[in-house]
């Protein structure tokens, strides 16, 4: 079998690169919303991120040769692993000296948005290690539960910022519903202030109680139709750590008249403080 043809493959090595990491930075949303770590290249296949517990000050009132009391810090840690993902295709030459488009490249675009979609659900699937829960398999969501989760979060002192709300769409147009609601009919003009408007506008819920809501198709059900566990959480609560980005590599199949080409990705996903995320379990009222 013959090896890469870089006489004949170097001018496209660099647009298949060019998309594929711009469709992942693009389509995974997740990835901008938790703790990223970057892992060298020959510094092993794992990070240990150390997690250091609130420590409390107290009033010191002894008298000047009283020693302040020793106070023992435990940090506990998380580890995360790494793995790869993968996926190849061949592309004859025919197929690539016929087409009309840029073949190479749009198996790229292809691949880029599969493996952003592998890191998308497999950070989604953490919400469900939150031990914290709030609603369950036979409830929508509501807003009071955006509130209560914030709530949740802060009594706990979790910094307001950097906190974010992740919806399935199904569940989040329950949210839309119960924010345009006037009476009972959903989806009313002027229910509840400019939320509501900007929800009937452009379908989009933006921020509630300070948190940014997002939504993404990349979240698995429980099993049962309509049932979704999303999340609400600060970006120190889940970590993604990845070695390199993604990568493409073609090589020459000359006994099939045509070019591998392969894209991989080394990453980990894993939860670093449970304290600092809730699941919102919540059942869709359309699915």
């Amino acid at each position: 079998m013959a090896g890469s043809n870089s006489t004949s493959l170097a001018n496209l090595i660099p647009q298949i690169i060019a998309e594929a990491t711009f469709v992942a930075s693009e389509r995974s949303i997740m990835r901008g919303l938790v703790k990223n770590y970057s892992i060298p290249m020959g510094s092993g296949g794992s990070v240990k991120v150390p997690i250091y517990p609130i420590q409390t000050a107290a009033a010191y009132t002894g008298s000047a040769d009283t020693e302040i009391t020793n106070s023992t810090v435990t940090a506990d840690s998380a580890t995360l692993t790494l793995g790869t993902v993968a996926l190849r295709t061949m592309v004859s030459d025919l197929a690539r000296n016929s087409a009309a488009s840029n073949i190479v490249a749009d198996m790229g675009r292809l691949f880029g948005e599969a493996i952003a979609r592998k890191i998308d659900t497999d950070l989604t699937a953490l919400f469900s290690s939150f031990s914290t829960v709030i609603g369950n398999a036979t409830t929508t969501i509501s807003a009071a539960a955006i509130f209560q989760a914030v709530a949740t979060l802060r009594s706990a002192g979790v910094p307001s910022t950097d906190l974010y709300c992740v919806l399935h769409p199904a569940i989040a147009y329950d949210l839309k519903a119960a924010l345009t609601t006037s009476g009972n009919t959903p989806f009313v003009s002027g229910a509840y202030s400019e939320v509501s408007n900007q929800a009937m506008r452009e379908g989009f819920i933006g921020t509630l109680s300070g948190v940014p809501v997002f939504e993404t198709s990349n979240l698995a059900n429980t099993g049962t139709t309509g049932d979704y566990k999303c999340g609400l959480f600060h970006r120190e609560a889940l970590g993604l750590a990845m070695m390199g980005d993604i990568q493409i590599e073609t090589q020459r199949r000359a006994s099939f008249l045509g070019d591998d080409i392969v894209a991989s990705c080394n990453y980990a996903v894993g939860e670093l403080y449970d304290g600092y995320g809730i699941q919102l379990f919540n059942d869709s009222s359309i699915l």
